[in-house]
């Protein structure tokens, strides 16, 4: 039973997807009207325990469709359990089990009014007038009522998803509900996790009720899926672990290429993220001038001088005698590095290493041409751009910045890379097409350093990733969690502006060690 739960917790379903599911449950006898006794009970439950013990006038929104029959199932359960209800159905259709539940609502003596002006004051609004499979920009009168309802400035509590938002790409469709909270029920929709709908969900979570895994499995089949990253299946790809009998080699050895005498601090701040990774052996090579400076805070790591150009950039790779790049588990450069190390870049994106491009790298591989270059590479490729470096990277690819998932679908599958798009919702696209979302971040790391610590972090696990059989995507998904998993312990200590990339690094064990 937890295994299926923790299964249905991952899954993201377009709006397509959820109502063939639905139309299978249905299909095997389920009747419409249980199904939506269930649900709108586990709702209500779950209201009572978000309401605080002054809420005791509530006001319904309810809409033409099972959305707002689910919303007057509450009305009628929260009516019933003592607090004054009041309803807002400025309809005038409404399918039938929706109008014969508002028939019933009406004889309880609930107040129904058609008209805002007319509606008396409330602790919380319930929001239920559209559920999934909105397409269509609202208009007045109802778009003004919503924008009214925002200016209300009270609790909503959204069933499904605030009304308004796109339920695949989470735009907003004119105008939408403002939510503090967001019940989805059966399964996650996709639009909950694309940045843009951040400012409308508020605190979202899952209302599971039973959906079959089959009927998931049957509609979803073999097509690439959407996932979301929770902490079991994170925490299940870390090394960890570890065999009894080991040595620092069989944990690991990891090659950061990094920072310049103009950007000294990158080159610290990806060694401090690999540091916390556990990787059993680390080598940083920088600039000749920087490497005292890169001892001193990291005095375990192999740090390697190389020769410098007139600006500070590293010239060209000079390794320790008897190594070459075959000599580490995984490459990751760019940090700091600046555009004056492109040889140096082209070197390494010859190799045969597992590697990761960040930064100042992936700026050259752009002007390299990102999809012609990493088709020919023979080994596995992370990228990790932010929405700049990926419109650079991939000009030909539209709407990063709004349709994220299917950009980053398109980018891997363009350059047979594994890609990390950065983001309050941080998507990563395999080149067969599944996806990985990161539902949890905070805006504490929006901190100049903070990419450069994941890159240091993501090299860690994927250099002890790679003689244990670990999906490269899923090494990259439990990197992007734990990262922001460490921001989020900070932000609750320090407060968001305390959390600096330095401070960031030296949360990293603390996620570990809390199990989050």
């Amino acid at each position: 039973m937890l295994a299926k739960q923790e299964h249905i917790s991952q899954l993201v379903v377009t709006a397509a997807q959820m109502r063939d599911i639905e139309a299978r449950i249905f299909a095997a006898g389920m009747p419409v009207a249980a199904l939506m006794e269930k649900v709108a009970g586990l709702i209500a439950k779950r209201i009572q325990s978000l309401l605080p013990p002054s809420s005791v006038r509530v006001g319904i929104l309810v809409g033409p469709g099972h959305n707002g029959g689910d919303a007057l199932v509450v009305a009628r359960e929260l009516h019933f359990c003592g607090y004054d209800v009041w309803i807002y159905a400025p309809f005038h259709k409404f399918k039938d089990l929706t109008s014969q539940h508002l028939q019933y609502a009406k004889s309880l003596g609930i107040t129904c009014e058609q008209n805002i002006a007319q509606l008396p004051d409330c602790d919380v609004l319930i929001d239920g007038l559209f559920g999934f499979g909105l397409e269509r920009t609202l208009t007045d009168p109802i778009a003004s009522a919503i924008n009214q309802f925002n200016q209300w400035q009270k609790p909503i509590i959204s069933i499904d998803l605030p009304s308004g938002l796109h339920t695949d790409t989470g735009a907003v469709l004119g105008t939408a509900i403002r939510a503090t909270h967001t019940l989805c029920l059966g399964l996650w929709k996709v639009g909950l996790l694309q940045d843009q709908a951040l400012d409308y969900i508020g605190q979202a979570e899952l209302i599971d009720f039973d959906i079959p895994l089959a009927d998931v499995q049957a509609v979803l089949q073999d097509a690439p899926q959407v996932k979301r990253i929770t902490p079991a299946t994170a925490l299940a790809t870390l090394p960890l672990p570890r065999p009894p009998v080991t040595h620092k080699y069989k944990e690991g050895h990891l090659l950061l290429i990094c920072g310049s005498r103009r950007y000294a601090g990158g080159a610290i701040l990806t060694a401090l993220g690999a540091r916390g990774s556990g990787v059993g052996m680390l080598s940083i090579a920088v600039p000749e001038s920087l490497k005292h400076l890169l001892v001193s805070h990291l005095p375990e790591a192999l740090v390697i001088g190389c020769p410098e150009t007139a600006t500070g950039a590293i010239a060209q790779l000079q390794l320790p005698e008897k190594t070459d790049l075959n000599s580490f588990s995984a490459i990751a450069i760019g940090p700091g590095l600046t555009q004056d190390a492109t040889n140096v870049v082209q070197q390494v994106i010859a190799s045969d290493r597992p590697l990761i491009l960040d930064a100042d790298a992936l700026n050259i591989l752009a002007q390299m041409g990102a999809s012609t270059t990493l088709q020919k590479r023979p080994a596995t490729t992370v990228l990790t751009p932010h929405t700049g470096e990926f419109q650079r990277l991939f000009p030909d690819i539209p709407d990063a910045k709004d349709e994220r998932i299917a950009a980053v679908r398109e980018a891997a599958a363009q350059s047979r890379a594994v890609v990390l798009l950065k983001g309050a919702r941080t998507a990563i696209a395999n080149p067969q097409g599944s996806v990985w979302i990161n539902p949890e971040s905070t805006p504490a790391l929006a901190r100049g350093g903070s990419g450069d610590v994941l890159t240091g972090l993501l090299g860690g696990l994927l250099a002890q990733g790679m003689n244990k059989q670990i999906p490269v995507e899923d090494i990259v998904a439990t990197a992007a969690w734990w990262h922001s998993q460490a921001g989020i312990l900070a932000a609750q200590e320090r407060t968001e502006l305390g959390v600096d990339a330095f401070t960031l690094t030296q949360y990293l064990w603390k996620v570990i060690v809390s199990g989050c």
